[in-house]
């Protein structure tokens, strides 16, 4: 990622932090004087949310900071994966957020408590009602923007506390009106949900730790860029590894024509290599080249004949880098198999034993490839 787009992300996630921060303090401090005067457990687990909600924006800009520590010995691509951890930590505050709110319901429900609202509590939970759905939506926004995972955790904590405000607020108005106190149970149900929010971003704070497929839109757009090289007739094998938001380094596979010098080659992979950085902002330190038979018409001919034998397997979803070579009896090529196939090795060697039985005087080398990007 260029130095200044760099400069401009953290400065987002942290001024959108420190706003968080000051919004769920102040909220807070209302909650829970209105939430002792009038007796709300609801209340005061709001303003419990609140607090966390704070931590969450606390643990967000920690984490910005020391992602944004320069490459060193150690960590040759810097720390850009803090901040998935750092995801994964909000992601645990939702959980034990959702998690108090409901200990704290049900413990009202097994052992009641009477509750004394009136208008100014009225007045007081709408207002953060409506401040806790602004600032959900405004971090979300922001978050989304500087693709930072941390701040839309921090976003739906936020927002999925306006939901809980609002219940709190329809179950005063519910009491005001016919004398019955349900907010014990509408706590419940709002924990539930929240709990599940909370599973769901842990989920995804796992998956981006794990390392996930490349973005289809971001794979394809890549290819189309390196194919605008117009000796290129392909592009294969793009590998990208993420090391934090927007920090992806990888490689990829080119088929040129068997004709082309070291030196043209090296001319159109320089040429890829800065027209996908400067675009995409992806470094590819590796072009890897499938050299492709243009001269020897027996080679056409062959490689159309495998390409359709390969291909009347309807779980083949790639068939790349071939290559004949008539003097080392020798044919290559790569071929990919969907995921969802479970015995994928079975499949290839059913492919590798028809070729085999139409050219035995050949050595076969056909490669099993991962479907890694689109």
């Amino acid at each position: 990622m260029p130095k200044q787009k760099k400069i401009t992300r953290e400065k987002i996630v942290i001024r959108t932090s420190l706003l968080g921060i000051l919004a769920n303090l102040l909220l807070s401090g209302f909650k829970v004087t209105v939430g002792l005067l009038s007796n709300s457990i609801a209340i005061i687990s709001d303003a419990v949310n609140n607090l966390t909600d704070a931590m969450s924006s606390i643990v967000t800009i920690i984490g910005t900071k020391l992602a944004n520590k320069a490459p060193d010995r150690k960590h040759p691509y810097g720390y850009g994966r803090i901040e998935y951890m750092t995801s994964l930590i909000v992601s645990f505050i939702v959980l034990y957020a959702g998690a108090t709110a409901l200990i704290e319901s049900i413990k009202k429900i097994i052992t009641p408590e009477t509750v004394d609202y009136d208008v100014f509590t009225l007045i007081v939970i709408g207002v953060a009602v409506f401040v806790k759905f602004v600032l959900g939506f405004y971090v979300k926004k922001k978050g989304r923007e500087a693709h930072s995972d941390a701040l839309v955790a921090s976003g739906t904590d936020a927002f999925n506390d306006g939901i809980l405000s609002g219940a709190v607020f329809v179950s005063a108005i519910i009491y005001l009106i016919f004398k019955v106190d349900i907010e014990a149970y509408v706590s419940v149900v709002l924990a539930g949900f929240i709990i599940k929010t909370g599973i769901e971003l842990v989920k995804e704070s796992v998956s981006n730790i794990l390392g996930t497929r490349v973005e289809s839109k971001l794979a394809r757009a890549i290819k189309k860029e390196i194919l605008k090289e117009e000796q290129i007739e392909g592009a294969f094998d793009l590998i990208l590894h993420n090391y934090g938001p927007d920090q992806y380094q990888g490689s990829v596979h080119i088929e040129v024509p068997d004709t082309m010098t070291a030196v043209e080659i090296d001319k159109i992979s320089r040429r890829i290599s800065a027209r996908v950085i400067k675009k995409f902002g992806v470094v590819l330190h590796t072009i890897g080249i499938y050299s492709m038979n243009t001269k020897d018409k027996e080679a056409i001919r062959i490689r159309e004949d495998i390409k359709s034998i390969v291909f009347a397997h309807e779980d083949v979803l790639q068939f790349h880098g071939f290559y004949y070579d008539e003097a080392e009896k020798v044919i290559s090529f790569d071929i990919i198999i969907d995921f969802v196939v479970k015995e994928r090795e079975k499949l290839y060697c059913d492919i590798y034993d028809e070729i085999k039985a139409k050219y035995p005087d050949y050595n076969l080398n056909i490669t099993l490839d991962v479907d890694v990007s689109d």
